[in-house]
């Protein structure tokens, strides 16, 4: 076992233990609060802001993953080729809107709470995971593909079982992109009431009280780094499985 996986292991032990019982970590956030103040977050339960923040942003990767590899493939084939700038600009609505301004424009129509913050989120995971996508079925070696086709593969198979295997590697690049950003995201959802890890940040900064910002931004960053790290370890697990490790080395 490397010494880079039993540190992020104790991280994620850590972790677990300061969700299941914060209070056993006073003296780590003591420093940071003024006489008087509440040294834990102690408006909820953070276990709780915590699964609720990882549904909703898992919610919204797999929305946005399910519509932008479905965009990528119909794209990728010969009968959807002409709708590649459409899907495109599609992909590019939650770039060129801050998730900000998609909140308050959601609000009105979704009303306040998960939703909108679904919405943003969604839409401001598509663009890599499409472009990831993209790449990852126009880059396929090209002897692959014609091995494929002299074997009779129709397009559904050759799709199925040579080219979504080879490119998911790639493809799973822009997920872990996507969900990284969408972890950090998240956090401003609680602005139009979504329970997420923000409700911890927010609270803090209304009454001045550093150890709730740093007990939100802590969590919320060990999360990303966590996830960020699995689906690198995946991601390199899937391209020594169909032998692209050794090529891009």
């Amino acid at each position: 076992m490397s010494v880079g996986l039993v540190i992020r292991l104790i991280v994620l032990a850590l972790l677990v233990a300061f969700l299941v019982s914060p209070q056993t970590f006073v003296f780590v956030f003591r420093p940071l609060v003024r006489a008087g103040q509440p040294v834990i977050y102690n408006q909820g339960s953070l276990i709780d802001l915590t699964l609720n923040h990882l549904a909703i942003v898992g919610t919204a990767m797999v929305l946005a993953t399910a519509l932008a590899v479905g965009l990528a493939i119909l794209v990728t084939r010969p009968f959807g080729a002409e709708f590649l700038a459409l899907s495109r600009s599609l992909a590019n609505i939650g770039q060129t809107f801050p998730p900000v301004a998609v909140l308050a424009l959601a609000v009105p129509v979704l009303g306040f709470g998960t939703a909108p913050t679904l919405v943003a989120l969604f839409l401001y995971g598509l663009l890599p995971i499409f472009e990831n996508t993209l790449t990852g079925l126009t880059n396929l070696p090209p002897t692959v593909t014609e091995a494929a086709r002299g074997m009779g593969m129709t397009g559904r198979q050759r799709l199925m079982r040579v080219e979504l295997p080879l490119a998911l590697p790639v493809i799973l690049a822009g997920i872990r992109l996507s969900t990284v950003i969408a972890l950090a995201t998240a956090t401003i959802g609680s602005t139009v009431a979504a329970r997420t890890l923000g409700e911890v940040i927010i609270a803090g900064l209304l009454s001045r009280n550093t150890a709730f910002v740093a007990q939100g931004g802590i969590i919320v960053g060990i999360l990303a780094v966590l996830i960020y790290d699995g689906l690198s370890a995946i991601e390199r697990m899937l391209m020594r499985r169909t032998g692209q490790a050794g090529r891009q080395a």
